[in-house]
């Protein structure tokens, strides 16, 4: 913490703003260390507060207006490309969807505090042709939640921040290398539990082009679209005779699903 105040001071406002745009923009890095700084900074009178937030907030927004635009000329190739630095994509895409249904664009207010929602919300935004100026309106009001909550944070708490930092310091480099072992064994055991789950559903696969001949062959083939209305909003076409049916549906509308030949499954 001491070399990262040192460094917020060094280069001030202009790091905080692009630190939290890189951030915003997808790369997956950290920016609420830095305001967190950044505010213990302003509590020492070595920064102001309302800048602070001021510059964290420009971050955020530049990002923001990006995707949302980016969102609206390329629709889910976006949300899936942003969801692709998450250990688990399908998950995030289907976690950032179910929750802009519910909320709409309401989301945005709390978007920064949930990893990868943060940046898949603005895209997604724009993927549904939410109005710009109420965009805006939620993301400058999210932006400024988010940027203000982890300063004043800072600010509130800066002698504390300075003794933990004094702390580590005294652990020295074992501190560090024993919190970067953390965060690469998590990430490994992660990794390793999405391939195997991929290893265990490989067998049940089948391509587009042996779906397409069970159908051209007369075969009875029962098909479900598990897309989210999102995606079927943005994009309208389906597989012929596919019921639609979201996999919280699946329990609710079984009943529906012939057995009495092959089901196949699909989503994006």
């Amino acid at each position: 913490m001491t070399e990262t105040l040192q460094f917020v001071v060094q280069y001030g406002y202009a790091l905080l703003f692009g630190w939290v745009l890189i951030e915003q923009g997808g790369l997956p890095i950290l920016a609420t260390p830095l305001l967190l700084a950044a505010g213990a900074l302003a509590g020492q009178h070595r920064m102001s507060l309302p800048l602070v937030v001021l510059a964290a907030t420009a971050g955020c927004l530049a990002a923001d207006i990006f995707w949302y635009h980016f969102g609206q000329r390329r629709g889910a190739v976006v949300l899936n490309l942003l969801c692709r630095i998450s250990m688990e994509p399908d998950s995030c895409v289907r976690r950032t969807e179910t929750t802009f249904s519910k909320y709409g664009p309401r989301t945005l207010l709390i978007c920064k505090f949930i990893p990868g929602l943060n940046t898949a919300a603005p895209a997604l935004a724009g993927m549904v042709r939410v109005e710009y100026p109420r965009f805006l309106l939620f993301d400058l009001l999210g932006a400024l939640l988010w940027t203000t909550g982890y300063a004043t944070i800072g600010f509130l708490f800066s002698k504390q921040l300075d003794r933990v930092a004094a702390d580590a310091h005294l652990l020295g480099g074992g501190f560090l290398t024993l919190f970067a072992i953390g965060v690469i064994a998590y990430v490994l055991y992660r990794w390793r539990e999405r391939q195997r789950f991929i290893e265990q559903v490989k067998g049940d696969r089948i391509t587009p082009d042996e779906l397409k001949h069970q159908l051209e062959s007369g075969e009875h083939v029962v098909i479900i679209d598990l897309r989210h209305p999102l995606d079927v909003l943005t994009d309208p076409r389906t597989l012929p005779g596919a019921l639609q049916i979201s996999p919280e549906e699946l329990e609710k509308r079984n009943h529906e699903i012939s057995r009495d030949g092959e089901v196949v499954l699909f989503c994006t």
